[in-house]
């Protein structure tokens, strides 16, 4: 069966994931965070060069968290190829990766804050972290405590900014339900949005979706169509 093509809408946020080869991951862990210090700064240029806003980052031992809006289609796809080529050319190995990123588009106001807490606590999932604050590579620095200077190309998403009418009140806000994180049945729908590269929302919004992106946004049904 041949591939869907990665699911696009226009002004729509990505949350996507790429996980590292195994062999990627054990020299990361062992680079003392030289060589995230590296990928981070790779990260903010080529989301410059292929006009991607960063809205949430993370960098963990096991992968690559985005939540991203593109400008078209193949954004996202041209940003991890880059920083795949850069990354295996610094640790002189061939693919970084461990097969494909994954991807789903969330629906904002509801989704997309739980995609952000999501992506920050895969640090603490990993048990790199007790809490995902306390993990310096990530966007959680700048959502809780204010502007990161080693990111500064970070664009908070709309929904952020409901957290709060001030930015201290926004910090405490998204602070609060980060320490909290996401219930187990909001994680496991992330989760297989993104196993399955579908849209993530309620009925009205992937109707919507189904509208305006470049493929269809459900799995379509099991079986042969029945005869009409």
């Amino acid at each position: 069966m041949a591939r869907l093509p990665r699911l696009f809408a226009p002004d729509l946020a990505q949350l996507m994931t790429v996980q590292f080869a195994p062999a990627t991951a054990s020299l990361l862990s062992a680079s003392s965070g030289r060589a995230f210090e590296l990928l981070l700064g790779w990260l903010g240029q080529s989301a410059h060069l292929h006009r991607v806003s960063v809205h949430g980052w993370c960098l963990a031992s096991k992968g690559l968290y985005l939540l991203a809006t593109p400008s078209d289609a193949l954004g996202v796809s041209r940003l991890v190829q880059d920083l795949g080529r850069r990354l295996a050319t610094h640790l002189k190995m061939g693919s970084v990766f461990n097969g494909r990123y994954r991807s789903t588009i969330p629906q904002p106001t509801r989704w997309v804050l739980p995609c952000v807490i999501w992506l920050e606590r895969s640090a603490a999932r990993e048990g790199l972290v007790d809490e995902a604050a306390l993990w310096l590579w990530s966007s959680a620095h700048a959502h809780t405590e204010g502007i990161d200077k080693r990111a500064p190309w970070l664009q908070p998403h709309p929904d952020y900014w409901q957290c709060g009418n001030t930015p201290f009140a926004r910090q405490a806000g998204y602070r609060d339900q980060l320490n909290a994180g996401n219930s187990a049945a909001v994680d496991q729908a992330i989760e297989a949005a993104l196993k399955g590269q579908w849209g993530l929302g309620d009925a009205p919004f992937l109707a919507e979706l189904a509208v305006c992106a470049n493929r269809r946004v459900q799995p379509g049904l099991r079986g042969r169509p029945k005869r009409t």
